[in-house]
């Protein structure tokens, strides 16, 4: 994600040591924009990249899935494809990966080709039935 598109605002009102789950939705382009396959495709090679990079942090992929059918809410602009949730051991785990040369060459051109539209929101856990370590 080019870091012009994170917002640093926002995320440096959090605590930067706190574990962190980010919600992860994403809508895909049918085809990808660098020509190669669908804009699945390309989300592929782009966590094929990345979770090495969070795993490397300390982070967990905890769940992915397809977005199927809005169940409550308004239905316009709520047409994901796809929602993962990834923890990270703190925010700061998280910025470093964003942040880095290696996540701005390697990862980012693949989410860029392949999703439409991503939105991460930074959550805190208010209850889980899972522990996380």
């Amino acid at each position: 994600m080019a870091v012009n598109m994170l917002n640093i605002a926002g995320l440096d009102g959090l605590d930067q040591h706190a574990p962190v789950v980010m919600l992860n939705l994403m809508r895909f382009h049918d085809r990808s924009r660098d020509g190669d396959g669908s804009g699945w495709d390309a989300y592929l090679r782009y966590s094929a990249i990345t979770v090495p990079m969070i795993k490397a942090r300390g982070g967990t992929l905890l769940w992915t899935g397809e977005a199927k059918a809005i169940a409550l809410g308004p239905h316009d602009g709520n047409d994901w494809d796809f929602v993962a949730l990834v923890h990270y051991p703190s925010l700061a785990a998280f910025l470093d990966m964003m942040t880095s040369e290696d996540y701005e060459r390697e990862a980012d051109p693949h989410r860029v080709s392949g999703c439409a539209e991503h939105v991460i929101i930074a959550t805190s856990e208010a209850y889980s039935k899972f522990k996380v370590k």
